[in-house]
């Protein structure tokens, strides 16, 4: 099953090239693997999920890309666009690699819908909606939103730490949060000190 997902994420590759997705897509399939661990779930459906939830933002205009997400959202109709566009992609994907139908149904299910759609509708949903969002409080993962929306770090983590409840839906991910916040803040009290 690894080297299907080392194959997915390899056709996956020239649509993360924008947004900074590549890094984030990395940081969210290692979180995924420790909520699968967690919560369980089907790894053949959320790592695919993962890897191929937001190769949608190579059809977004780069220009337009941050009128569409953040805390000044202005064009919700880009962030849709990027879920409708990312599924059209990924059965491109999954089909070329004669993925099981099922099994793709539900991924592009997932991915349609990841960011706009209210409701997880499953498990392995809620998974993928939670790695997505514990990207925003890994190290990089605040490095990047701190420059994308120019913020100190220090504001990055506030938002993160306020967003907490908000955001994540599974308790594994309410855990994982808070040991990432903590190791943040005992990174930042470590560059103080020196």
């Amino acid at each position: 099953m690894e080297e299907t997902f080392e194959k997915i994420r390899k056709l996956a590759s020239p649509y993360l090239c924008t947004r900074n997705n590549d890094t984030h897509t990395d940081i969210a399939v290692e979180f995924g693997f420790k909520l699968l661990e967690k919560e369980g779930g089907a790894k053949d459906i959320v790592i695919p999920a993962i890897i191929l939830h937001d190769v949608g933002w190579k059809m977004v205009p780069e220009e337009l890309q941050s009128l569409a997400y953040g805390p000044k959202i202005k064009s919700p109709e880009l962030n849709r666009m990027h879920e409708v566009e990312g599924a059209k992609i990924a059965k491109q994907i999954l089909e070329k690699l004669d993925y099981d139908k099922d099994k793709r149904e539900e991924i592009l299910k997932i991915i349609d819908g990841h960011d706009s759609r209210k409701e997880a509708h499953s498990l392995n949903d809620r998974i993928v909606r939670d790695a997505d969002k514990l990207y925003r409080y890994s190290k990089e993962g605040l490095r990047i939103d701190s420059a994308r929306f120019a913020i100190t770090l220090e504001e990055a983590l506030e938002v993160a730490t306020r967003n907490l409840d908000k955001w994540l839906l599974t308790n594994s991910a309410k855990e994982i949060a808070r040991e990432e916040i903590r190791n943040r803040l005992q990174e930042s009290s470590s560059d103080q000190n020196q």
